[in-house]
């Protein structure tokens, strides 16, 4: 299972917010590229971005922030989320070095923009699934619709995307835990690798998701910064990943 640490990006910094709300932001880091060079130095080889005033304007906020730490840290793979809603966005971010885009609102709104994507870019694309009660939200959170996570999962089975990333959001930044169930039923409903988002905040968080054994990654963020997953004692649980 690979561990993802998470940088999320508000206003050119590195913040964690409590189950999503913008106005709820914590700053750990006004260097973002310098918070990646920690996470990697102590041995990640993933790292999970995300553009979260982005994700509310529909279009990249923080790129200069996510170039920076592209070039930071060479020949680490990353994936990014938020604001990608065409398919020129998504061209134009992995032709500056990110292993993967994620899709988020258009998964919900324009799911053929995904299947077209994922044809282009085998491998390069993966969907964000975020959901409250079970129901997936859109335009970072703040818009509740009435599909059903798993369904929508389900929905992308046969158009070859890279991973599904789950984020229960009542659980995201809260350090409660992740929702294990939630993601092993979604995981063991389709073919695709499912990784975990939300909660996770212990090393006993880590090895309850990695012992479904059906969750290919967990991300964690908050945890990370506040010390509370060591993350190279982490990784080598995870097997050094």
């Amino acid at each position: 299972m690979i561990l993802f640490p998470a940088i999320d990006l508000k206003d050119g910094q590195a913040v964690r917010l409590l189950r999503g709300e913008m106005d709820d932001a914590t700053v750990f880091n006004d260097s973002p590229a310098d918070q990646a060079r920690a996470f990697v130095a102590a041995g990640c080889r993933w790292l999970h971005l995300v553009d979260l005033n982005g994700a509310f304007a529909g279009r990249p906020v923080n790129g200069a922030a996510v170039e920076a730490i592209l070039a930071a840290c060479p020949g680490v793979e990353m994936q990014l989320g938020g604001g990608i809603r065409d398919m020129a966005t998504i061209e134009a971010w992995l032709d500056k070095g990110l292993a993967r885009v994620i899709l988020g609102t258009v998964a919900v709104e324009e799911p053929q923009l995904v299947r077209e994507a994922a044809r282009a870019f085998p491998g390069q694309v993966a969907v964000g699934i975020d959901a409250r009660g079970g129901r997936v939200a859109t335009k970072g959170w703040a818009e509740e619709t009435e599909v059903e996570a798993t369904d929508l999962a389900r929905s992308f089975e046969d158009a070859g995307v890279a991973a599904l990333i789950y984020t229960d959001i009542d659980r995201d930044g809260a350090m409660g835990g992740p929702n294990v169930a939630a993601t092993e039923t979604m995981a063991r409903a389709v073919s695709i690798p499912v990784i975990a988002s939300g909660g996770v905040s212990s090393m006993g968080d880590l090895t309850a998701l990695k012992e479904t054994g059906v969750i290919a990654g967990a991300i964690s963020g908050r945890a990370l910064y506040e010390g509370a997953i060591d993350l190279a004692a982490a990784l080598e649980m995870l097997g050094g990943r």
